[in-house]
This record gives C-alpha cells, sequence and structure tokens, in this order.
C-alpha cells in the first residue's frame, strides 16, 4: 500500500511511512480528498532530512475515523506541481512549505508567505512589502485596518477593496508576530517547559492546545492515563467551550449595538471562567492540564460548586438568548449576513464552528473521538445558512449541549489513583498525531522523534489556520460595517496562526 493508516493519538515507526515519488504523492492526496466531503487534510508539512525535505501529508476520513499517512522527498530547489491546483484544501499548507523551505509550485493560484518566520527561506520577502492583491478603477477604494488594533488583540491586517460601503474583496495578512512556538517545543527540553509552551498557542484555547500536547506526549511514550485524567481534561475542554462562546456571544451584541446582551453575556462569562480559578488557580486554566499527571483532580466538592454555578448561568443564558433571537433589530443584522456556502467551505477546507455553520460534518468528537468523547455519544450542533445567525445559532446549542454533558459527567466522579505515571524514553524514530476538538474546531499535533528519541519536527495547527479565508470570503459582497460582527461571529485567532 502506497500510504499507512493510523487512528487519533497513535505512535507509529517513521520507517513505517511510505516513501512516494511525488507524482504518486500528489495524485494519492488530492484523489482522496475527490468528491469526499468525509476526509480533509488535517496536516501537511515538511522537515529537513539531510539536504532534502521530507514531506508528510497526513487525510483524516471521517466515515472510518482514521487517517491516511504518506511522505515523499524533494529538493529544496525543485519545482513542483501544486496540490492546491487540484484542492483548494492544500493552500495554505503549500504555501508555508513554499515560505519554510523555497519549494517552489508551477501553478499555485495565491503562492505568498504566510508567517514571516525568522528562519524562512527567502529573508528578501518581509512583512513591510507584502504583495497585496489590487484592481485598478477610478470607482474603487482601498480600506486599511490593522496591523495595530485598538484593545489588546494581537496584530494583523486586513486589507479592504470597496465600490462605495460594498466590499468586494478582502484579503487578510497576518505574521506580524512570529513566535517560533513549533521551534521552542525542539529547545525546551524539560516536559514542564513543553507543557507550558502548548498553554500560550492562544490564549483562549489553553485546555484545547495543552489537551493535544498531552495526549501526543502520553502516546509517543506508550502510556494509557487513568481515567480521572481524561474525566478532569473533559470536563475542562466543555468549560472553555462555554466561556469562549458566551464572551463571543457579548462580542456579537456589542457589534451590532445590542448593549443589554453585551452586558448580560459578558457577565456570564464571569462565573464560569472564576469556577476555572477555583478548580486550578488561573480564570484561562493554565496549569490544569499536564501530561500523564491530574495536578488538580476533580473532586465532589468540585462538582456540588459546578452544578451551583451552572443552575444560575443556565436560566440567566436561556432568558438572553430568548430575548436576543426575538428582536427584529438583531435577527436583520444576523440574517443573511455574512453568508459562506457549502461549496465554499469544503472547497477552503475549513474546520469546527467555520464548517458546521453551512452543513459541513466536522467535529472531532464525533469524527476522531477522544477522552470520554465516545462515551457521551456526541452528536454535533450543524446549521446550514452559514451566516452570523447559524454562527450564532451554534453558540448558543453548543453551550446548552455542553451544560447536559457537564450534568451527566459529574454524577460519576472517577476516583483517583494512587500511582502516578511515569515516563519513560519516548518512542524513537516515530511519527505521533494528536487530534482534538477544541471550541474554535480542530487542533492537530504533530511530532516526530530521531533514532534517540528526541524531537526533531513539532507542528501545530490551530482550527484558525483553516478559517481565515472563510472570513475574508464571509464579507464579500457585504457593507464595508458588517465586518466587526461578520469578524466576531468567527473569532478566529491571530496567535494560532502566527506561530
Amino acid at each position: 500500500m502506497n500510504y499507512t493508516t493510523i487512528a487519533n493519538n497513535q505512535t507509529i515507526p517513521v520507517a513505517d511511512i511510505p516513501d512516494l515519488g511525488y507524482e504518486e504523492f500528489l495524485g494519492l492526496n488530492t484523489g482522496f480528498l475527490t468528491d469526499s466531503p468525509e476526509r480533509h487534510c488535517v496536516n501537511y508539512f515538511g522537515y529537513r532530512v539531510d539536504s532534502r525535505i521530507k514531506l508528510i501529508c497526513c487525510i483524516a476520513d471521517d466515515n472510518t475515523h482514521l487517517i491516511q499517512v504518506s511522505s515523499c522527498l524533494v529538493n529544496p530547489s525543485d519545482t513542483l506541481d501544486s496540490f492546491t491546483a487540484k484542492n483548494f484544501n492544500f493552500e495554505k499548507f503549500e504555501r508555508e512549505i513554499c515560505e519554510n523551505f523555497g519549494i517552489n509550485y508551477t501553478d499555485h493560484p495565491w503562492l505568498k508567505p504566510v508567517r514571516y518566520a525568522k528562519n524562512r527561506a527567502d529573508q528578501t520577502k518581509t512583512i513591510a512589502n507584502y504583495p497585496f492583491y489590487a484592481i485598478e478603477s477610478d470607482e474603487l477604494h482601498e480600506v486599511g485596518v490593522g496591523p495595530i488594533h485598538a484593545g489588546i488583540i494581537e496584530p494583523g491586517h486586513f486589507r479592504f477593496i470597496c465600490n462605495g460601503e460594498q466590499i468586494l474583496h478582502l484579503e487578510i495578512q497576518l505574521g506580524y508576530q512570529h513566535r517560533g512556538i513549533e521551534q521552542q517545543f525542539l529547545e525546551k527540553k524539560k516536559l514542564l517547559q513543553r507543557a507550558m509552551i502548548a498553554e500560550t498557542i492562544t490564549g483562549d484555547t489553553v485546555v484545547g492546545h495543552t489537551t493535544a500536547f498531552s495526549h501526543l506526549w502520553e502516546s509517543m511514550h506508550g502510556i494509557q492515563v487513568s481515567r480521572d485524567i481524561e474525566f478532569s481534561r473533559t470536563i475542562a475542554l466543555e468549560l472553555e467551550r462555554i466561556a469562549v462562546h458566551t464572551g463571543d456571544l457579548s462580542a456579537v451584541c456589542t457589534d451590532i449595538a445590542y448593549q443589554l446582551g453585551s452586558s448580560v453575556f459578558g457577565r456570564l462569562r464571569t462565573p464560569i471562567i472564576n469556577f476555572m480559578q477555583e478548580w486550578g488557580g488561573n480564570r484561562l486554566s493554565k496549569g490544569l492540564i499536564r501530561p500523564g499527571r491530574n495536578p488538580f483532580p476533580f473532586t465532589t466538592e468540585l462538582a456540588s460548586r459546578l452544578s451551583e454555578i451552572l443552575n444560575i448561568y443556565e436560566p440567566d443564558f436561556l432568558e438572553m438568548n430568548e430575548q436576543l433571537f426575538n428582536l427584529p433589530s438583531t435577527l436583520s443584522r444576523f440574517e443573511r449576513t455574512g453568508v459562506v456556502s457549502y461549496d465554499d467551505v469544503l472547497s477552503i477546507g475549513t474546520v469546527g464552528m467555520a464548517a458546521r455553520m453551512s452543513g459541513l460534518n466536522r467535529d472531532i468528537r464525533s469524527s476522531h473521538p477522544f477522552g470520554l468523547y465516545p462515551e457521551i455519544n456526541h452528536e454535533p450542533i450543524i446549521k446550514h445558512h452559514g451566516d452570523v445567525y447559524s454562527r450564532v445559532q451554534i453558540r448558543k446549542a453548543e453551550v446548552k449541549q455542553s451544560i447536559e454533558y457537564l450534568r451527566k459527567l459529574i454524577q460519576d466522579i472517577p476516583e483517583i489513583p494512587d500511582e502516578a505515571q511515569v515516563f519513560k524514553n519516548p518512542n524513537p524514530s516515530s511519527f505521533t498525531l494528536s487530534m482534538i476538538e477544541a471550541w474554535r474546531g480542530e487542533i492537530c499535533h504533530c511530532a516526530i522523534t530521531d533514532d534517540k528519541g528526541e524531537l526533531i519536527i513539532y507542528k501545530v495547527k490551530d482550527p484558525s489556520f483553516h478559517n481565515w479565508l472563510a472570513l475574508a470570503l464571509a464579507v464579500r459582497n457585504n457593507e464595508i460595517s458588517d465586518f466587526p460582527v461578520c469578524n466576531k461571529s468567527f473569532n478566529l485567532s491571530y496567535a494560532g496562526h502566527d506561530l
């Protein structure tokens, strides 16, 4: 067979991944995605092997709950036919490969830098001379927003081409704050350091990324953690989902000048994140998740406290949603605003809520389940109109669903074992892939070790890597005044992109 098949959170020898010629490699992986919405690219990256570049492509099949992995060796000086010309899912992955290693493509339609990494292949390409798309016309004008924004959000530039108030095109360029996250995983040798790096990938998804890292690290060392550890991670993931969705509903209300909704949803977020501080000492859950151990076990006392908080939170949350979704003035701003079609989300490979808003069922909790989700029998929330209304409806429904999951989970709190897990030597010359479903969507971490078990590549993919283009498509033919509510209805991550 010209590919190998693995499950989520599985470690295999790198030698088990077949090396193909480039044409076969291209045909195999683009063929996987042809007329098959159940498959998408979860990671595609390269790393140096002596003087050559090894490309590894990972295609998830949601029907079989498996991931198909293949590889290819190429030279940095090669000029290759692009995957993207055959399937747009690969667009940003190939741009990153080109930026990192100098590999060129004959027919890539948008071959621009992605992140401006410090160690990029071509140092002459800088963020200051980014080649923004332009349309020459006396009737059109450009509007630039950023890279510096009000408040505390990170830098990013939005370049609109408008005809009056109507947006014809939006190009989003990030890469202003490359932190070298993936390189730090290699340079820092202590497990605690690496866990803390995972916590900083995106500040609003601390539980998501640290859980992905923990699963990967445990798989790499052949460790099966106790039930109480996975129990705590599942609780934390759903609390993170509730907190961020509630905060985003507040932000969306702010952008349509609905002050009551902004205030109430903002207030409701507070007891959720305050509970995280009661549990683990940090409102954003830093320090809560660690590989192989449970630093803050979930107790019956915490269960009683969480139940009390949810009992107060839920009726206010439902009442505020009832008000929000019955106001003609708010519905007029939500419905048919910022639409992205099913064909477009499938074409660009969106994940998480940005896929489910348009009828594309992508949710790792059900397609490649992990932790306690196989027991929960999770049913993804799917909407079909692809507009702001669909995105806020998903948030409301997922909060209600998460509350239901939490109430069921805390009825049976697992015992805490006496013995802690001990990490031995990691598997040498191995490949590990871990995916989890965070509140924003699919997170994927991959790692490769050398013959001594040392990390030689650590690859992070945040869902925003897939989904920023969906925002750019959403605002086309909308008025520029609709951009803030479109933007907040996605709430994508700058930090998750600018690794």
